[in-house]
């Protein structure tokens, strides 16, 4: 009876320390991963269920494409630190009035600062990738109305302000280190990263592998996008050796960067990902694909891997994206780039296993308390079994 109880009382304490650190390390925001949480859908389950799911995945870290008040409001008294965004189509009133930013933090952020972390304002998602000249040129007024918004009400050390840009702004990528913007966008990029350097604040990246792989798949190497061992290359310039093409397309961004005269910036991947699925056309777009390339991913970031340029910088990203979403407009692989169907199973395994509760909270706030108490009730009963087995000695 007495090794019983001992056997029990072990696995019920092992169970409790996973538990005790799981929260932990939510609570610290630990880790250089965070999730895409959009929302062009029309089966997405309801944000306080999200908030559910984000929270039992141990996701820490969520980048919205708005400042969805009903998203921000469930997620309230979480632990979760957000990107906001604010889009491309509040940036030529702003840059005209620069008091339309303030207008709008007044609505979107002021609301849900005080119980929602919300530590960023991504303002404009992939402007350059319009081409539209006066677009491009709202950006960084835009950004600057933002800031001194925020300013004004004292927030800004505690939400920085940034856009996030395509990587079709590279004129040169290959080598890594002879990366380059093309001509015609350095005119607004170089204040642009004078204003990141001087508040100090990143650059983001959407960069997307999956791409050049689609476009060139008899020039390169399956291997070589997945993570996966290969022989890889060297950049005859610095020699160093690249075994993967994410690190690779950082790096000739890092490079792009120094030639406008800044080597104080850090970078930052907005967006990554690989479909699950895609049109004929889209060669590689599969779930084994998606499986390899996002469970590699999650791997090097849990090394604090940081790429052959920057080997002191871990990698920071944003795995693109939490569901697929079936109202995204475009070839297949833009609805099928989620790690879960929109009833919370995965679309393939990654090592997120997450609950989606069938029940829908009004907010996440009741959850978080039943959970803490759940872990409470198992810290007493950890305590009570400790003294039965010193009072059975």
């Amino acid at each position: 009876m007495a090794t019983r109880s001992l056997f029990f009382f072990k696995a019920l304490l092992l169970f409790f320390l996973v538990l005790s650190d799981s929260f932990s390390a939510r609570s610290n925001g630990q880790g250089g991963v965070g999730i895409n949480y959009g929302q062009i859908a029309n089966n997405l389950p309801s944000p306080s269920r999200v908030a559910v799911l984000l929270r039992s995945l141990n996701i820490t870290r969520v980048k919205l494409y708005d400042a969805d008040p009903n998203v921000l409001l469930s997620f309230s008294n979480s632990q979760v630190d957000f990107m906001i965004g604010l889009g491309n189509e509040f940036l030529q009133n702003m840059s005209a009035d620069p008091t339309r930013a303030q207008s709008w933090l007044q609505q979107r952020l002021q609301p849900h600062i005080a119980k929602t972390r919300i530590t960023s304002i991504v303002v404009g998602n992939e402007i350059f990738k319009t081409n539209d000249r006066v677009l491009i040129s709202s950006l960084l007024p835009a950004m600057k109305a933002v800031y001194s918004a925020l300013t004004g009400l004292g927030l800004e050390k505690q939400v920085t302000v940034t856009s996030a840009h395509s990587l079709d702004m590279l004129q040169t990528s290959y080598p890594p280190s002879s990366g380059s913007f093309k001509e015609e966008f350095v005119q607004f990029l170089q204040p642009i990263l004078d204003f990141h350097s001087q508040i100090k604040s990143p650059f983001l990246i959407n960069a997307y592998p999956f791409f050049a792989y689609k476009d060139s798949p008899k020039e390169i190497p399956l291997e070589y996008v997945l993570f996966q061992p290969n022989q890889g290359m060297v950049d005859p310039n610095t020699n160093l050796h690249y075994d993967n093409m994410l690190f690779a397309q950082i790096d000739a961004l890092y490079a792009a960067i120094k030639t406008l005269g800044h080597t104080d910036v850090e970078v930052r991947i907005s967006e990554t990902g690989w479909p699950s699925k895609g049109d004929e056309n889209e060669i590689g777009a599969s779930p084994e694909n998606a499986a390899l390339y996002n469970g590699n991913l999650l791997r090097l970031v849990q090394e604090r891997k940081g790429t052959p340029g920057k080997r002191s910088v871990p990698i920071d990203v944003y795995v693109f994206a939490l569901f697929n979403e079936n109202l995204k407009p475009g070839p297949t692989s833009e609805r099928n780039y989620g790690l879960f169907y929109p009833d919370g199973k995965p679309v393939y395994n990654v090592g997120l296993q997450g609950y989606l509760p069938d029940i829908v909270y009004s907010s996440t706030a009741s959850s978080i308390k039943t959970l803490n108490l759940w872990r409470a009730v198992m810290g007493l009963a950890v305590a009570v079994l400790i003294v039965l087995r010193m009072g059975s000695k």
